[in-house]
């Protein structure tokens, strides 16, 4: 269920979904009763005092302190106001009643979610770095510090190196779990596992122990976002180039919070948010966060609580979008404090062909080895090829034990893509005595191929070319066909192209935001990788390398997260949504043939996938103008969208805080604009906050089908860096508009050197209803 802004309280709704009328259900909850009511000095006396305080308040519904003991597993005590505890569902509904309670919700799971990529981004050309690109002008983001919330690290990659590095920067409050390798490019890594314990109640053993990586993911989100320069990376000798982190220079640190998967999760909110508290303390600049779940109420979300504490003291966060895509209203990480990123693909392909006997030839997609002669081989269709005991649809996926051998042996068989993992289907395929795979995008997948490491010769094709194949293996008795090996290209195909998988507006919570933000490259992208697992995660792969080949949001969120590096080097007194407004209004919307960037089906991409654009980091190092927004806006947020004005003094630490009269959404100063159901006329304000030098700025915008668009004043004359000036923008419908839906446009103001652009989404209802 995704919670509207009208239906955001009240807070316990969750509960209702565990009822029992027969016993009370244990469950493992966090209760969040909002900030520190002073500033934490972090003494010892101070942090006893803190997890006292939460005994004694949970003593006082469980009967004694002995009791609350027990029951709770995390105290946070230095930033966050909350507590973990394990309770039955009755105690945590009657908890959430107390006044000074802001939320209880249960510890929900979340799932997890570079050798070209920045020279497509263009913070080199060819492999060198001009003056005036920002890694020169942000000293490669030196010493800014990355913590990045995942599945550990693997410490002994190249990409974790501290040869040439200094002494750690004196600011740096933090360390890393008990023997563990750290240096000083890798200056902090910790675990934070007892809510996974908690929620799994699995024992705790010396695999849940230690902050390194088993997974993978976690090495390649923190190398893609600050690892070094490491020349010669590849994965099986394709892709070869030097991979690097967006912030090379910056030092990083890793906080485990994912663990293995159970129905799906890995990554559970109560060590979510002990390891933010911990960041935050230790001193991070941002933190990079690649997981995430469905979106609801900001207070029952452990990322958006953590979150905000963070950008609260000056910490940027960045999240990824989430793996749902194309399905619209699917984007996570909704909450306007968090910059959260798409995924789309950059300009080069490891293309392999599939050849058929007909003479036709279609472009695929692998990292896997050749087939072991270039002839042709008999071809046929998993569903031809099933076992007994496996229906037709089970067989044309690949699923386990799906295909029959002595149907598939020798022979290179067709599989359909979806339900099961894409190297899965090609271990069954080698299981069943395949000599190869040709995996076939289903229709929701459309034209986006990933590559991957198959453990046998394979190509993924698109949609379009799958039906040709299978129709092929439909006219002919006996079908033959071929798979070239693998080979690295670039500039063969337009780019940026959205993902497919990744997850599109409109914001199911709080439509009034537009999400994503941004998007950058997401899909295919070489970054470290543990050598504890093969590239596959598959148990018979025995390969082991140091880069792999990943995609997903999770790959494109690390990428921002390596720029935002990079801008707060270059701008250190610059505001977290100052930051994320530079990098949102310089983005393009345009590829490399000066078309418009397309999805999966090869339709114009609009807003929803894309939110502002592609980053341009270098473009985002002088914006000219920004949208900026502090504390005390984010709380007029909250307000705005009716949350109770003492939830939200308990959510800002201010006793003070009284919710401004007639606080309005669309005065919130978001670098994008999103107008939902615009049945009258309404008036959006926006204040731009020039960074740059004295200039005057002229408006521009596209019009929007349907809607009648006015902004006064035209244009904005700054005469120093640093003076706030105001516009408005009027939108009302026109009467003669028969159009229901979504329309988009832009604004943009410029004073020729700089490009200030916002999207601007309206909803259209349908004047039926």
């Amino acid at each position: 269920m995704f919670l509207q802004s009208s239906s955001l309280l009240p807070l316990l709704l969750i509960f209702t979904l565990f009822a029992s009328p027969a016993y009370a259900l244990k469950q493992s909850y966090i209760v969040y009763l909002g900030s520190h009511a002073h500033s934490p000095q972090f003494s010892p006396a101070h942090l006893n005092g803190v997890a006292h305080s939460h005994r004694t308040f949970l003593a006082s519904f469980l009967e004694s302190h002995q009791h609350a003991r027990d029951a709770i597993f995390y105290s946070y005590k230095r930033y966050i106001n909350a507590f973990a505890a394990v309770l039955d569902e009755n105690k945590a509904a009657e908890i959430a009643k107390h006044p000074d309670v802001v939320s209880v919700f249960l510890n929900r799971g979340r799932e997890l979610h570079t050798t070209h990529s920045w020279d497509f981004m263009l913070l080199e050309k060819n492999g060198v770095v001009h003056n005036s690109s920002l890694w020169k002008r942000a000293g490669f983001g030196e010493d800014t510090i990355i913590g990045n919330l995942d599945t550990g690290v693997w410490p002994e990659s190249k990409s974790f190196s501290d040869e040439g590095y200094g002494s750690v920067p004196a600011r740096w409050k933090g360390g890393c779990s008990k023997d563990f390798p750290c240096n000083r490019k890798l200056i902090g890594a910790k675990y934070f596992n007892k809510g996974y314990l908690a929620y799994t109640g699995l024992p705790s053993n010396a695999s849940f122990a230690s902050p390194r990586d088993y997974d993978g993911h976690g090495t390649h989100t923190l190398s893609t976002a600050g690892g070094n320069f490491v020349p010669g990376a590849n994965v099986f000798g394709l892709g070869s180039g030097t991979a690097s982190g967006g912030s090379p220079r910056a030092r990083v640190a890793a906080y485990k919070v994912c663990w293995p998967p159970v129905k799906g999760a890995s990554c559970f909110d109560a060590d979510i948010l002990a390891a933010f508290d911990a960041a935050i303390e230790d001193g991070v600049d941002v933190i990079s966060v690649s997981a995430g779940s469905a979106p609801g109420d900001y207070m029952n979300d452990g990322i958006a609580i953590g979150s905000f504490h963070a950008v609260k003291n000056g910490v940027t966060v960045v999240c990824s979008a989430g793996n749902s895509g194309p399905n619209y209203f699917s984007v996570s990480n909704v909450a306007p404090w968090i910059i959260t990123v798409g995924a789309s693909s950059i300009d080069r392909e490891f293309q392999a062909f599939v050849v058929l006997n007909n003479g036709l030839r279609f472009k695929g997609t692998s990292l896997s080895k050749p087939l072991p002669a270039a002839t042709m081989y008999d071809l046929i269709s998993a569903q031809d090829a099933k076992s007994a005991n496996a229906s037709a649809k089970e067989a044309l996926l690949c699923k386990k034990g799906s295909l029959d051998p002595e149907k598939v042996k020798g022979k290179i068989v067709v599989c359909l893509r979806g339900d099961s993992s894409r190297v899965a289907k090609g271990q069954e395929a080698a299981i069943a005595g395949a000599v190869g795979m040709i995996l076939c995008n289903d229709k929701s997948s459309g034209n986006e191929i990933i590559s991957d490491a198959h453990i046998l010769p394979a190509s993924q094709i698109g949609y379009k070319d799958g039906e040709a194949v299978f129709s092929y293996l439909n006219s002919t008795k006996h079908p033959k066909g071929f798979i070239s090996a693998p080979a690295s290209k670039l500039n063969t195909k337009p780019a940026p192209f959205m993902a497919s998988f990744s997850s599109r507006g409109p914001n199911n919570v709080t439509p009034g935001i537009l999400k994503p933000d941004i998007t950058a490259p997401g899909v295919n992208i070489i970054a470290a990788f543990t050598e504890a697992i093969s590239p596959t995660e598959l148990d018979w792969d025995h390969r082991r390398t140091p880069f792999n080949i990943l995609s997903g949001t999770s790959m494109s969120c690390p990428h921002i997260s390596g720029v935002v590096g990079l801008l707060k080097t270059l701008y250190p007194q610059w505001s977290p949504a100052a930051i994320r407004s530079a990098i949102m209004t310089t983005s393009r919307t345009r590829d490399n043939r000066e078309k418009s960037m397309v999805d999966e089906s090869l339709q114009d991409a609009n807003p929803f996938s894309y939110g502002s654009g592609h980053v341009q980091p270098n473009k985002a190092s002088h914006p000219g103008l920004v949208y900026d927004l502090d504390t005390g806006d984010y709380l007029d947020f909250l307000c705005a969208i009716g949350y109770d004005n003492n939830i939200v003094k308990l959510f800002a630490e201010d006793n003070r805080y009284i919710c401004r009269q007639g606080a309005n959404l669309l005065d919130f100063n978001y670098p994008s604009i999103s107008v939902p159901n615009l049945t009258e006329t309404v008036t959006v304000t926006r204040k731009l906050k020039n960074v740059g030098p004295p200039s005057t700025y002229t408006l521009y915008y596209r019009k929007l089908l349907g809607v009648s668009v006015s902004v006064e004043p035209k244009r904005l004359k700054f005469n120093k860096t640093g003076e706030v000036k105001m516009f408005q923008m009027t939108l009302r419908p026109k009467p003669t508009n028969t159009f229901a839906g979504y329309v988009f446009g832009e604004l943009t103001w410029t004073d020729s050197k700089h490009y200030v652009r916002s999207p601007v989404v309206v909803e259209l209802p349908n004047k039926a209803t």
